[in-house]
């Protein structure tokens, strides 16, 4: 189930990065209520650089999903954004692509099995 929820970007923090190569950043949005609420979101993967082209202060809309999990008989909720627009609807651009000058790394050379002597006596398609 998807969610929406105007207001504020109050606080941006830094990457996490996890040794199993995960990674997220969190940021704080402001609600726009007669009692305001600072509520913390998460961008996980390759979502957390949509955050970089907003700036504490500017006003947007963050679209997001509630999840929950158990955790040694404790329960844990995180409110997942996958998407974020500008105050005015527009969704900003994209993040910046590496520059021209870097070079794609190649691709490792794979020996062919015929190099080695085996042969193909699987009749597999794959």
């Amino acid at each position: 189930m998807a969610y929406e929820l105007k207001g504020t970007l109050v606080k941006m923090m830094d990457r996490q990065d996890f040794p199993s190569g995960f990674f997220k950043r969190d940021f704080v949005v402001r609600t726009e209520e007669q009692y305001p609420q600072d509520v913390k979101f998460t961008l996980v993967k390759e979502k957390v650089d949509f955050l970089d082209a907003f700036q504490e202060g500017q006003a947007l809309t963050v679209s997001f999903d509630v999840r929950g999990r158990e955790y040694n008989g404790n329960y844990y909720v995180d409110l997942n954004a996958w998407q974020l627009k500008a105050a005015d609807g527009a969704a900003p651009a994209a993040p910046a692509a590496p520059s021209a000058g870097a070079a794609p790394k190649p691709l490792p050379e794979v020996p062919s099995m015929q190099a080695s002597g085996e042969t193909d006596d699987d009749d597999l398609p794959f």
